[in-house]
């Protein structure tokens, strides 16, 4: 039986357990759902035997030795991949999210920091070459290094070249793909790191229809089932996580593969430039305007706002959410912007 399936039983038992609403309690009546489906690890529905098969069932879909379901975002697998891969020394890029360097610091690793190039026409960095990644392995004894691919603004490493290269060193590859949760099923993106890197993590909350701050960490090495039982609660979100198996199955459908096509399609028919190695982050520039100052046009004037802004370019992120009305907005925004 599915988690998603287990959620939806009808249970006649009477529950003196936690949580202590029972289902039928509710402070808050906007979720009036979500406390009916928030249960137990009691003996009326053990969930726990049906978020294992989820699990399993996701990392079939996704080509993994091991696949976990995330409630606490793409931080907590990072962690947990620093931690399960027993790293002594790592290597990571000096500007990454927080959560890479407070891993090494949790695991009681060494740190070595790396710089990446920046893309002086947009004002973005770029992500890791493989080369670059080749000369920081051979250039000290690391025995892990933690990569971004793709980017916040979608700029993707060749993340099969340089998990050959880590792999060849005997150094364990962590691939932080928050922003990269589409691509194992579209050929129009960039390639996917899970069946190449020892641990993936992405985000299913970013672009991928999710609620924050579901994520999926992959791992291809060690089962990282203990080390995330050091970080995470005994008291889990059982409907986040029932969301989580219905988002993989969503993606996993040809109707979830139809969304998808239909998005890059949408972003296509824009006939923008492309600055970046992923469609779904639109990088926008002007030869008048700042950044900054594209962005107050296309929230004041226009309503629009966009995810992350530089003194160069704007970005804005586009996931399965992004529907045709607010392209036809974007349009409308782009021929005023540029006309």
């Amino acid at each position: 039986m599915s988690l998603i399936a287990v959620l939806k039983k009808n249970n006649r038992n009477k529950l003196f357990t936690t949580p202590s609403h029972g289902g039928n309690f509710c402070i808050y009546h906007k979720f009036y759902q979500w406390y009916k489906s928030d249960i137990s690890e009691t003996d009326t529905h053990n969930p726990q035997e049906a978020l294992d098969k989820a699990e399993k069932r996701a990392a079939e879909i996704y080509g993994t030795k091991y696949t976990k379901f995330l409630t606490n975002g793409s931080t907590s697998g990072i962690i947990t991949a620093v931690i399960a891969s027993k790293a002594k020394k790592v290597l990571v890029w000096d500007n990454s999210h927080p959560c890479h360097k407070n891993a090494i610091k949790l695991a009681g690793a060494e740190k070595v920091e790396y710089s990446v190039e920046i893309d002086n026409k947009t004002g973005l960095y770029k992500a890791i070459s493989a080369n670059q990644a080749e000369n920081l392995i051979k250039g000290c004894n690391a025995d892990s290094i933690i990569i971004t691919s793709p980017t916040y603004e979608g700029y993707a490493a060749d993340v099969k070249l340089i998990s050959e290269i880590c792999h060849k060193n005997n150094v364990k590859l962590i691939v932080d793909e928050a922003h990269g949760a589409l691509y194992p099923f579209s050929d129009e993106l960039p390639e996917s790191a899970v069946k190449y890197a020892d641990y993936t993590v992405q985000s299913l909350h970013k672009t991928a229809g999710g609620i924050n701050p579901t994520a999926l960490l992959h791992s291809n090495d060690n089962n990282p089932s203990e080390a995330l039982s050091l970080i995470n609660t005994t008291s889990p979100a059982y409907p986040m996580l029932a969301t989580i198996e219905a988002n993989v199955n969503f993606l996993n459908s040809s109707q979830g593969k139809k969304y998808i096509k239909k998005l890059i399609d949408n972003i296509k028919a824009l006939n923008l430039p492309k600055y970046n190695d992923d469609i779904t982050k639109i990088v926008l520039m002007h030869p008048e305007l700042s950044g900054y100052e594209l962005s107050s046009v296309l929230f004041d004037k226009y309503k629009i706002e966009d995810e992350r802004t530089n003194e160069k370019s704007t970005m804005l992120l586009c996931g399965i959410g992004t529907d045709k009305k607010m392209f036809e907005r974007l349009k409308k925004a782009l021929k005023g912007i540029y006309k």
